[in-house]
C-alpha cells in the first residue's frame, strides 16, 4: 500500500453455501482512479461490488478507505454513491425530486438539498431539467439522472453496476463517452462493474479481470491485451486462437515454433510474450499477428472455413492441419471460403503471440 492508496479491498471472501463467489480478492485504488471490474457471468464482479458497497458482508477480509476499516459499517454510513444497473429511478417523481431523494433520506437541510441538486445536475449537464418527468427523458438522460442522484450526497467513492447495459448499442457508445467525461471532470474514485470489454477499456484507468471469484490479472487495457498473464486473459480480452506448438529457442531471443501437421514459424522478441524455455507449449495467436502467405517455406497450410466482415480488416477462419483453428485479419478479398492458404506470423512485429505451458489451458 502506497501513500497515494485511497481504497483497498483486502482479501475479500464471500461464500453462498458451496459457491465461493469471491475468493480472497485484493485490489487497491489511488484517489481519483477509475477501476473496471470485468469478467463473464458468474465471475464474482457484482458480488465484489456489493461487498464494497456494504450490501453484502464478507466472510473474511476488509474494505479500507484512507486506511480506515469500514467493513463493519452499513452501506448508508460508508459515503459511497451507487448507480444501479436499471437506475432505480422513481417515475412518479420529477428529475429534481429523484436527485434529492437520497439527500432527504439522510436528513439534509432543505437549503443544502436545493444547492446539491443544482450542483449535481450541472455536473452531468442536465441543468434546467429539474421539473422534467422521468418518462420524458431518453435512456442516456435517465442514466445521467441516476448518476446525479449518486453524486448529490458528495460521496467519497462512486460505484457503477453495469450502468449502460440497458441502452441500445448506438446510445450506449455515446453515453459511455459522456459518462467518461463526467467522471474525469469530477475526479472521483470510481469502481465500475461490466461484462463489456469496450466499456471497461474506455472507462477504466485499470481493469481487473475476474474469473470464478478470483483475480486473473490487473493492469491497464494495453497490458491485458498485449501481455496477458494467463490463457483465460488471452482469449477473453480480444480474440486469440490456441494452437499446440513445440518451442525451439534460437540465438538473440529468436523463437522457432513447430506446428502440428507442418509449419515452422520464426518469431522475434517483439512478436512474442510468454513462457521461457523450450518444448511443448500452447500458442495463443491474435488475428492481427497472422498473415496469408502462399508457397512460403515455413507456412502452416490450411483451408478457409469462414469469413466475418469487420470493416477494412476482415476475420478469416482457417482450419490448419490436424483440425486446429486460427483467425487471420486481412483485407476483404484477400482470400475466399474454401481456398487453401498458408499462414505465417505478421511481418509487422507488433506482438500478439502469447506462449503458455500446455497444462495451463
Amino acid at each position: 500500500m502506497t501513500s497515494d492508496t485511497f481504497l483497498v479491498l483486502d482479501r475479500l471472501t464471500r461464500r453462498f453455501g458451496a459457491l465461493l463467489a469471491v475468493d480472497e480478492l485484493c485490489l487497491s485504488l489511488e484517489r481519483g482512479e477509475v477501476l473496471a471490474l470485468l469478467g463473464p457471468s458468474g465471475s464474482g464482479k457484482t458480488t465484489a461490488l456489493r461487498l464494497l458497497a456494504g450490501f453484502e458482508r464478507p466472510d473474511s477480509g476488509r474494505v479500507l478507505v484512507e486506511s480506515v476499516d469500514v467493513t463493519a459499517l452499513p452501506a448508508a454510513r460508508r459515503r459511497f454513491g451507487m448507480v444501479f444497473q436499471h437506475y432505480a429511478l422513481f417515475p412518479h417523481l420529477d428529475v429534481g425530486q429523484n436527485v434529492a431523494f437520497g439527500l432527504e433520506a439522510i436528513g439534509a437541510p432543505a437549503r443544502d438539498i436545493t444547492r446539491r441538486v443544482s450542483e449535481a445536475l450541472e455536473q452531468v449537464d442536465l441543468t434546467g431539467l429539474e421539473r422534467r418527468r422521468i418518462g420524458e427523458l431518453s435512456g442516456g438522460q435517465q442514466q445521467r439522472v441516476a448518476l446525479a442522484r449518486a453524486l448529490a450526497p458528495e460521496p467519497r467513492v462512486l460505484l457503477l453496476d453495469e450502468p449502460l447495459s440497458n441502452l441500445d448499442p448506438t446510445l450506449r457508445e455515446r453515453t459511455r463517452r459522456e459518462l467518461r467525461e463526467v467522471i474525469r471532470r469530477i475526479g472521483i474514485t470510481t469502481v465500475l462493474v461490466t461484462h463489456e470489454q469496450d466499456e471497461a477499456f474506455e472507462l477504466g484507468d485499470r481493469v481487473a479481470l475476474l474469473r470464478a471469484g478470483r483475480l486473473e490479472q490487473l493492469g491497464t487495457p494495453a497490458e491485458l491485451y498485449g501481455r496477458p498473464a494467463t490463457p483465460f486473459v488471452a482469449t477473453f480480452i480480444g480474440r486469440a486462437s490456441p494452437v499446440p506448438v513445440i518451442v525451439e529457442r534460437g540465438v538473440t531471443g529468436v523463437l522457432r515454433l513447430r506446428l502440428p501437421g507442418g509449419g515452422l514459424w520464426t518469431l522475434t522478441p517483439e512478436q512474442e510474450t510468454g513462457r521461457e524455455g523450450q518444448g511443448p507449449a500452447t500458442l495463443y495467436a491474435r488475428p492481427e499477428a497472422l498473415r496469408f502467405a502462399t508457397g512460403t517455406d515455413g507456412a502452416a497450410q490450411g483451408v478457409i472455413t469462414s469469413l466475418r466482415f469487420a470493416g477494412a480488416s476482415s476475420l478469416f477462419g482457417v482450419r490448419l492441419a490436424l483440425g486446429h483453428e486460427v483467425e487471420v485479419a486481412a483485407p476483404l478479398g484477400s482470400a475466399h471460403v474454401g481456398e487453401s492458404v498458408g499462414v505465417l506470423p505478421s511481418r509487422r512485429g507488433q506482438g500478439g503471440m502469447h506462449l503458455f505451458a500446455p497444462e495451463a489451458r
